[in-house]
């Protein structure tokens, strides 16, 4: 009798299917944009935790103990870097974590703006598609690392996800080439959009440098006034994971019209337009277009 409970124990454990069995990765993005790439890539088989939420401002996150919890239990850890995230260092110490940190954005190449007088390099590489292929491809190399025996699936999932990314790289150039370069001007609330801008030819004007946490001074306020009405400027938009009263402020000083919210450094709810990075940057093409037409 229990020679036979055992050969059916045994069996039983042969029928479990490869996927209960399979190794899930615990993976922590520091913002909702990157955490997306890493879902869209790793899909069942990682756990990902993003440090700063949905709608939140990478650049004003104040991480808390749980965000320490996260870090210390985590298989491995991406940032997208180039000074996005100045909190993650000490963040990363606190935790304890031993772990490598995966810098998502290595390997694109890299654009710098002024900042308070000074040349700094723009973090916000993942607003170019082209550049969203490369944190892509960097994120399925490293879940290979973390979990060897599921790499037939992470290269699969990536693959595919790279080429929709450069799909979209090709579609935002041909949608933007159709616009006479005299009408591919708008306005934001802050300096997110150097790579997109760099990569398909619109001219973004803002109040704010690169973070948002920065401060515009009189003089640079009444400045921009007088070059969006130089420069016939006719359109405005606020930025989910900002506060939109500075932008509206000059907008009304200068006659530009809302052409309704973008979505560069933060997903929306999963009920929103931009709840995955393919959609947040579909979304964003489609309403910086509509503007100019």
């Amino acid at each position: 009798m229990k020679s036979v409970l055992w050969k059916c124990s045994a069996l039983s454990l042969l029928m479990v299917s490869p996927a209960l069995l399979a190794k899930t990765v615990n993976a922590v993005a520091s913002f909702s944009v990157l955490a997306d790439i890493v879902q869209q890539v790793g899909g069942d088989r990682v756990n990902v935790t993003s440090l700063v939420g949905r709608d939140g401002d990478p650049h004003a996150f104040s991480p808390s103990p749980k965000d320490s919890l996260a870090l210390h239990n985590a298989d491995v850890v991406f940032v997208s870097g180039l000074g996005l995230e100045g909190w993650m260092d000490r963040l990363v110490t606190a935790s304890g974590y031993k772990g490598q940190v995966i810098t998502a954005s290595t390997g694109v190449n890299t654009r710098s703006m002024e900042e308070e007088g000074q040349r700094i390099t723009d973090p916000h590489a993942w607003n170019s598609a082209k550049n969203g292929a490369v944190y892509a491809r960097n994120v399925m190399n490293a879940l290979i690392a973390a979990d060897p025996e599921d790499k037939a699936i992470f290269q699969q999932r990536g693959e595919a996800y790279i080429q929709r990314l450069e799909k979209l790289d090709a579609w935002a150039k041909e949608t933007f080439a159709a616009v006479p370069q005299s009408k591919r001007k708008v306005l934001t609330s802050h300096d997110a959009f150097g790579y997109f801008g760099a990569e398909y030819g619109v001219r973004f004007l803002a109040p704010l440098g690169f973070s948002t946490e920065s401060e515009a001074s009189a003089s640079t306020v009444s400045s921009l006034i007088q070059q969006i009405k130089q420069e016939k400027i006719k359109t405005w938009f606020i930025e989910n994971q900002t506060d939109s009263r500075l932008v509206k402020q000059i907008a009304a000083a200068s006659g530009a019209e809302p052409g309704g919210e973008l979505y560069p450094e933060a997903l929306s709810k999963e009920n929103g337009p931009a709840p995955t990075y393919e959609a947040a940057f579909k979304h964003n093409v489609t309403t910086i277009y509509a503007s100019m037409k």
